[in-house]
């Protein structure tokens, strides 16, 4: 039987042990597309049909990971293809289609695991979603012992769950609890955790991993997975037994206190474990094969996948980047503001490999700055994440410093100044003074225009705005903002930099607030208003988390900042005038921040009190603060969360209209990264899609007679519904 392969390299050592090598041509990382099915389904018959191969082991080419699992666009596709079929072919026959389609790699890897030779897996590096069910289908796995291995299933976080037999074979593995939390969180797991959860056999050094798999082949490895055999018991007894019933009822609480209902994969994994787990392998798999063909035709898994996975991947690939600039990699920058914001850039950019001159008005400072990053880099030492070496390394490439003059060899500067104009004015004109001629300086700036800003700087072309948010180490997602008169050279660096560090990157023109604050300043408008309409705080936070945001609205206004919040209406009154802010808001504030002193999480007292000891809650206070009451047969729960996601939306359609954003992505990846927005919806736009243009503003409508004028639609939206265009389909 020949054997032709584009996928993998195949040989046969001396022993009769077979060496599969996945090693997808062009590709720096192997994923499974259907020419990945084919060759192993091959590899599995000729593995058979030959009596002198005892065994197979599987490994990788790549140098630095074994496996991203699935192409999603694949499974895109494949529900695309569900939804066209429908309308030529009836419902019927097309989910009989669309069935068989989703389930294929299931079935192979079903046939592996049943062929009836062993089959041994070796994992370094990166294993993640459909290569982990590979592995899991192998009658061996040993992953290395090195620390960025990890295996995983990853897939809730795109709005789908596993579907290749993980569901199942994890659940027969580890604890019934510990399994579903793995697949609910959706965490990669190091070779040491996912022993212990049984989901491995062993670890070892890389440069062992192939020998003792064959070893293991050698030494007569059984082919028969342990839920095959007719005495398999499961890990934590039978569902419906005691240990079964203290798992089930808290599994199905959690989540729907975790999701609310929201996210249609998290309940259909959890369904997919209880009825598969009463049943024979095969019987579970198809049980889990129909979840997961439902949930792939979910709007939900429709608009995730766009965003979080196609869109994502787009971005940070460069797809805004001007194309024609030949990429730059750092190897010092500069960072003049040591405070929470400077010092936690100068951590990111140290932890790339940059070195960094860290800034401030004073050595004192500047050194404060790099203790800041010191407890980042220090804490991960604690968690086991770094090592004392690695942390050595790290401060040793910050240098904390209050001579300007140490700029001249660095390659980009980042003012991370006090938000005030003249305070940055003067800083930016000391910093050209002494950097060189033709190094971008960007602004960290979160509300002040950088075409004002630029007027101080002498090459209006090299000066950018670098929007991060705090805290700069976990937030992902980073605003390059592009001034009247920013040049393209400034742009690629600024996007080689956000790359560099491990940032998501979007562009954003040049305007008051940019894109994210100003959505996130609407958010904060809406439960302040609702808070003055006598509506209970509690609801208030309750409705947004219900409607898919991670922290109400009260709550991110203490966490912003209470004082900070009055500075920055205060500055917008100032530039625009009163007309600019909503009165109720703007009594609301001041009275907190200049009246009560409550300045947020930041002083321990705001719409929250944070006692030292135990959990934060909100100040009873605030019913004074109210205008109006209301009994509770006037709340409207959805009206809460539809005016609470919408106020968002609008305002990011406004910013398309404005020119603010140019590609509906980057709204999406900017308000589900930047500000939390419902990721089950796929971002603001992706909603507005998916509700329906004209729905959309129907509903808006609704709002603006009851709420005013600031729920009125603009015009692109307008337009599009009399075109019936939307933000993806134009």
């Amino acid at each position: 039987m020949s054997l032709t392969l584009t996928q993998f390299h195949f040989e046969i050592d001396a022993d009769g042990i077979a060496l599969l090598t996945w090693d997808a041509p062009g590709r720096s990382m192997n994923i499974f597309i259907d020419e990945t099915m084919k060759d192993l389904d091959h590899v599995i018959d000729h593995v058979v049909a030959n009596d002198m191969i005892k065994g197979c082991v599987i490994t990788s080419g790549k140098s630095d990971s074994f496996s991203g699992g699935a192409d999603i666009r694949m499974l895109e596709a494949m529900a695309e293809r569900a939804r066209v079929n429908e309308k030529t072919l009836g419902a019927d026959e097309a989910n009989r289609i669309f069935f068989e389609e989703s389930r294929s790699l299931s079935l192979l890897f079903r046939k592996l695991e049943t062929c009836g030779k062993p089959f041994a897996i070796t994992i370094h590096g990166i294993c993640l979603g459909g290569a982990t069910e590979l592995a899991l289908a192998c009658h061996y796995r040993i992953l290395s012992d090195d620390k960025k291995t990890r295996i995983g299933l990853p897939e809730i976080k795109i709005g789908i769950f596993p579907g290749a037999g993980g569901t199942q074979r994890v659940a027969r593995l580890a604890p019934t609890a510990d399994a579903l939390l793995m697949m609910m969180k959706g965490e990669a797991l190091k070779p040491d955790a996912a022993q212990k959860l049984n989901l491995i056999h062993d670890s070892a050094p890389q440069s062992e991993l192939i020998m003792r798999a064959k070893a293991w082949i050698k030494q007569g490895g059984s082919p028969i997975a342990p839920w095959d055999h007719e005495k398999f018991k499961l890990p934590s007894g039978p569902i419906y037994s005691k240990a079964g019933m203290m798992v089930w009822p808290a599994a199905s609480a959690i989540c729907r206190k975790e999701t609310f209902d929201n996210y249609p994969a998290a309940k259909a994994l959890i369904q997919s474990v209880y009825e598969g787990l009463q049943v024979p392998m095969d019987v579970a798999l198809r049980i889990e094969s129909r979840y997961f063909a439902h949930i792939l035709k979910s709007k939900e898994a429709k608009a995730m996948i766009r965003s979080l996975f196609v869109s994502m991947q787009a971005l940070n690939k460069g797809a805004r980047r001007p194309q024609t600039i030949a990429s730059k990699k750092f190897k010092r920058i500069g960072i003049i503001g040591a405070g929470f914001m400077g010092a936690g850039i100068a951590t990111v950019a140290s932890l790339a490999g940059i070195d960094v001159v860290l800034i401030d008005r004073d050595e004192a400072s500047a050194q404060k700055g790099k203790a800041t990053a010191d407890k980042t880099i220090s804490s991960r030492v604690a968690k086991g994440r770094a090592t004392e070496a690695e942390r050595d390394a790290f401060l040793a490439r910050i240098n904390p410093t209050a001579d300007y003059t140490l700029l001249a060899d660095c390659e980009l500067v980042i003012e991370a100044v006090f938000e005030d104009p003249h305070v940055k004015d003067e800083t930016i004109r000391e910093a050209e003074a002494a950097m060189g001629s033709d190094v971008i300086f960007a602004s960290n700036t979160s509300t002040i225009p950088i075409s004002d800003l630029a007027a101080s700087f002498s090459r209006r072309q090299d000066f950018i705005g670098i929007h991060f948010f705090s805290p700069v180490d976990r937030m992902m997602l980073v605003e390059i903002i592009k001034g009247k008169e920013t040049g393209p050279e400034a742009i690629a660096a600024a996007f080689d930099f956000v790359r560099a560090i491990g940032k998501t990157p979007i562009l954003v023109n040049d305007a008051r607030g940019f894109y994210a604050n100003r959505c996130v300043l609407n958010y904060l408008l809406e439960g302040h208003l609702m808070l003055d309409e006598g509506i209970p705080p509690a609801l208030i936070e309750n409705a947004a988390r219900m409607a898919g945001m991670p922290v109400g609205p009260l709550a991110l206004s203490d966490e912003i900042a209470l004082d900070l919040i009055f500075k920055i209406m205060k500055a917008t009154q100032a530039a625009l005038g009163d007309a600019a802010l909503n009165p109720v808001q703007a009594r609301l504030i001041s009275t907190l921040v200049e009246k009560m002193e409550r300045y947020g999480r930041k002083n321990g007292h705001g719409f929250y009190e944070y006692p030292k000891e135990g959990p934060k809650y909100l100040w009873s206070g605030l019913s004074a603060l109210t205008t109006r009451n209301q009994t509770p047969d006037n709340f409207d729960v959805q009206e809460l969360k539809d005016r609470l996601l919408m106020t968002q939306a609008l305002e990011a359609a406004r910013s398309m209209e404005e020119g603010i954003l140019e590609d509906a992505r980057e709204a999406d990846i900017g308000a589900i990264l930047g500000f939390g927005f419902a990721p089950f919806t796929g971002g603001p736009l992706s909603m507005i899609d998916g509700m329906g243009v004209q729905t959309f503003i129907e509903r808006c409508d609704n709002l603006a007679r009851k709420h005013g004028p600031r729920f009125k639609p603009p015009q692109n939206l307008e337009t599009m519904a009399g075109s019936g265009r939307t933000f993806y389909a134009g």
